[in-house]
């Protein structure tokens, strides 16, 4: 042992005394490292510095028209390209292109046909034609970028084929999605038309019967025809009407005057006694003639102011007997209306139940679009084209409104009756919604595509208050709305004929009220003209007062009987007559417009639309002939088969199946399988990667350096040294220097190339034991076999390269090399120091150490063992190789 160490120890004094050989013992020590660093620096990340590779590019492609919109794909690959620096990509023309190619000037080149647009667009048609891309590569100006060309390349085609399917993908879904959100916006109307099928299949038999009817219809429509012309006559006969109600309004402004005479005939009345008393006064005159001037100038006194009462009541009765008589031509004719237009009324019923279902539907509407946009479902553009159609819904159902109040509330008035204003109030509530949801929506139209969420959330409240007092109405309309509305309808009608019953009354009492007047003016123009001559002529006459006083006893009886029945008639049948006259004067003013109107309309129905009418019924009575019969059969197989779909099928599933996330989706169909990496080891780049091969191959190259520069035998003068010891001593400077190569070339991959290593201080052992064995085996090599043994250590040197699997995987090397990768040093060095870069395997590395060790003591000792046997044939062979004059 002690002279194995004076040999090491003279090694490095005799080293120390030499510059020269200190100065190549140090660049023996450096150069394994330089030529691992230059190889990593050149391949430290290859991938990244593809952008100066050029690639030609040429865009012939002409586009294409689908569906009426112009595309090309070309250009798109262009655009995207030039947003691209992975490859340096050139765009030139496509002879400049073959060229390039050709002379080197371009790696490869990429040609987008004319009809490479037109060919996309085929996907549409039934025999769609793939496109095509050329592409074309100079394989022999380098043996990698070939590769890299091929995979930018196939990028573009990938990329191309994967935004062609999003695309398509986007387009199909987003109809998908489309379909449904409206099947979704229509489900009510889906879930409303389900449930009329089942009412209408549920009302066949009732729609047998009016098929009947309308049969039986068709049968009297000649008939129809016929009253339908009395309503046209009742037209022609509404200027007599309105002449009539004129006459009406006059007997009306007439009735003080009426009032008048009344109280003067009720003024005569309460002067019969005194009558009376100036006829019992005649009759003294004639039993006491020297009163007779006296009672005579007061008698005549009171006669002249009757008469003028009289008088006055003459001249007014023509008129009111005029107007009585035109009041009861009106009252016919009225009657004769009432009766033409019973089925007009009739139709007021169900019309309003049909307008308050139409509010109802309104406010569903409204409620409806309030909540899809509250919770996101509806996009602004469906938001921005849904508003114009609700308020035209609550502009027109407003207006409808405001027509029904004063329907009602005119009914209420002929009736002197509230039972319909409950319902008045419940319509001016809505209308008060429908108002206030009109202008919501008129400001959220203008502030699209901001708006205010309490906005929305009040059009909700509005719209559900709104919907909950609709419904209501609708709910009580046939129990509550409808009696009420045919009971108003029928009130009607009777005061009309009260009217009719009370002019005539009046009508039949003219006569006598005209005689009662006749007669009293009669016997008061006698009486005055008596009392004037008896006053003049008194002395003349006096032989006539007895005769006088009988004339007086004679008519003051018919006198008085005219007077008190006129009276009768003021005081107890005039005020009757008078409120008849006020209310039928009230009809004309108020409402003789609208039944005017309401004529003028049935008679433009009846004109314009009688015979469309007739048509039609004609047309059903046929079909009911003729298709009622399909067409029941359609709606219960119709029934029949929207059970069955719902037995198996939910519409709900169907909607949330068919909307979707467009974008998602469509990613998902463009590229159905996402590569989840999972990088066990991870290295961040290339160089490192490659750090494991490089370091082992540039020990073993300083191995070879070394032995190739330095010589293994030892000086032994005297043979004071065994072959043993010389072999050793002269190995642990050969192995000093190879650590010094390790430490030198794993340190600075780490601190001078900045190379990843998981493990820093393992990588650094590890390259020791490596260097190690590299150095022992190539020392152990020469040391046997000499000169030969450096042509060994090459030889296995470039069967390492090749069959380690440094590079390239060993499964896609030539079996040989397959076969003697489990025996190469490298294998398991390589396999070494990649556990320390990447992250340590400790089963891996402890075989790797074990297998490197195995080697190591295994050589060691071989060549212990050999040295000695083969020390003198070494030095036969090395003589007779000098004398060659080349080999040393």
């Amino acid at each position: 042992m002690k002279n194995i160490w004076q040999i090491y120890k003279q090694d490095w004094i005799n080293v120390s005394k030499s510059p020269v050989a200190l100065f190549l013992i140090i660049a023996l020590m450096i150069l394994p490292s330089l030529y691992a660093w230059f190889n990593l620096m050149a391949s430290w990340d290859p991938y990244s510095n593809t952008g100066d590779i050029a690639i030609a590019v040429t865009n012939d492609d002409t586009g294409a028209v689908v569906r009426g919109e112009s595309i090309n794909v070309g250009n798109e690959i262009i655009e995207s390209l030039k947003g691209n620096d992975k490859l340096g990509w050139t765009f030139v023309s496509h002879e400049e292109a073959e060229r390039g190619v050709k002379h080197g000037d371009f790696y490869a080149s990429l040609y987008i046909p004319a009809d490479f647009s037109e060919k996309i667009a085929t996907i549409l048609e039934d025999n769609p034609e793939k496109p095509e891309i050329e592409y074309s590569v100079n394989e022999k100006i380098n043996a990698i970028a070939p590769k890299m060309t091929s995979s930018g390349a196939s990028t573009i085609v990938q990329e191309v084929g994967s935004n062609f399917v999003k695309t398509v993908s986007e387009t199909v879904l987003t109809i998908f999605n489309d379909v449904g959100i409206e099947l979704e916006n229509e489900l009510p109307t889906i879930r409303n038309m389900e449930t009329k099928v089942f009412a209408l299949e549920e009302q066949l038999p009732y729609l047998e019967q009016i098929g009947e009817k309308t049969i039986a219809l068709e049968a009297k429509l000649p008939e129809i025809s016929n009253q339908a012309k009395k309503v046209l006559e009742l037209e022609e006969m509404l200027p007599q009407i309105e002449e009539a109600g004129d006459n009406i309004l006059l007997l009306e402004s007439k009735l003080p005057m009426i009032q008048e005479v009344g109280e003067n005939i009720q003024t005569i009345q309460e002067k019969l006694p005194e009558m009376e008393r100036i006829a019992a006064a005649v009759v003294e005159v004639d039993e006491n003639f020297s009163t007779v001037k006296e009672t005579v100038s007061t008698t005549l006194e009171d006669m002249q102011a009757a008469a003028e009462i009289v008088a006055r009541a003459q001249q007014v009765l023509p008129n009111v007997e005029q107007i009585v008589a035109d009041g009861n031509t009106f009252t016919n004719e009225t009657s004769r209306y009432l009766e033409a237009n019973e089925q007009v009324f009739a139709s007021i019923t169900p019309v309003l139940k049909q307008n308050l279902m139409l509010y109802e539907q309104t406010a569903t509407h409204v409620l409806q679009f309030a909540t899809k946009y509250q919770n996101e479902q509806l996009s602004e553009q469906d938001a921005i084209a849904t508003i114009p159609n609700l308020q035209a819904e609550l502009t027109n159902s407003l207006t409808s409104i405001e027509s029904n109040i004063r329907l009602l509330t005119q009914l209420n008035n002929y009736r002197n009756s509230e039972q319909l204003t409950a319902e008045v109030a419940q319509l001016e509530k809505l209308g008060e919604n429908f108002q206030a949801e009109l202008q919501i929506l008129d400001e959220f139209a203008a502030s699209l595509p901001a708006h205010d969420s309490a906005e929305v959330e009040q059009l909700k409240v509005y719209a559900a208050d709104a919907q909950a007092t609709a419904s209501d109405l609708v709910n009580q309309y046939d129990a509550v709305i409808m009696p009420e509305l045919n009971s108003a309808i029928e009130q009607f009608s009777q005061t009309a004929e009260t009217a009719v019953d009370d002019l005539a009354k009046a009508e039949q009492m003219l006569p006598e009220i005209e005689a009662i007047l006749a007669d009293t003016n009669t016997a008061l123009v006698a009486a005055t003209e008596r009392l004037q001559t008896l006053e003049n002529e008194l002395p003349e006459i006096e032989e006539q007062v007895h005769l006088a006083a009988t004339t007086i006893a004679t008519d003051m009886d018919s006198i008085k009987a005219g007077i008190n029945k006129a009276a009768d008639f003021f005081v107890q049948d005039f005020p009757a007559v008078a409120e008849k006259v006020h209310r039928a004067a009230a009809f004309i003013q108020n409402d003789l417009p609208d039944a005017e109107g309401e004529i003028h309309n049935a008679a433009n129905v009846i004109r314009n639309d009688l015979p469309k009418a007739e048509a039609a019924v004609h047309k059903l009575a046929d079909f009911i002939r003729e298709d009622f019969p399909e067409f029941e059969e359609t709606v219960r197989n119709a029934a029949t088969k929207i059970r069955d779909f719902e037995q198996d099928y939910d519409f709900g599933e169907i909607i949330e199946l068919l909307k979707n996330d467009i974008e998602a989706e469509s990613d998902f169909l463009s590229n159905p399988i996402e590569l989840k990496e999972n990088k066990m080891f991870p290295i961040p780049n290339y160089g490192s990667a490659n750090t494991p091969f490089y370091t082992t191959l540039s020990l073993w190259v300083g191995a070879l350096l070394l032995v190739s520069l330095l010589t293994i035998e030892v000086e032994n003068k005297e043979n004071r040294y065994r072959e043993s010891e010389m072999f050793v001593g002269r190995w642990l400077t050969f192995i000093t220097i190879g650590i010094a190569q390790a430490l030198i070339v794993s340190l600075g991959d780490m601190f001078i190339l900045g190379a990843y290593v998981a493990a820093p201080v393992r990588f650094v052992l590890f390259s020791l034991l490596i260097s190690l064995t590299f150095m022992t085996i190539v020392y152990s090599l020469i040391g046997i076999f000499g000169n030969i043994g450096k042509g060994i250590a090459i030889i296995l040197l470039v069967l390492q390269i090749s069959g380690s699997g440094g590079t390239f995987p060993i499964q896609v090397t030539p079996p040989f090399f397959q076969a003697i990768n489990p025996f190469l040093p490298f294998t398991y060095a390589i396999s070494l120091l990649r556990e320390a870069v990447g992250g340590i395997v400790v089963s891996i590395a402890l075989k790797d150490v074990l297998v490197l060790s195995s080697i190591f003591i295994v050589i060691f000792f071989v060549a212990l063992l050999l040295r000695k046997p083969m020390a003198a044939r070494l030095r036969k062979v090395s003589e007779a190789a000098r004398k060659s004059k080349l080999i040393q």
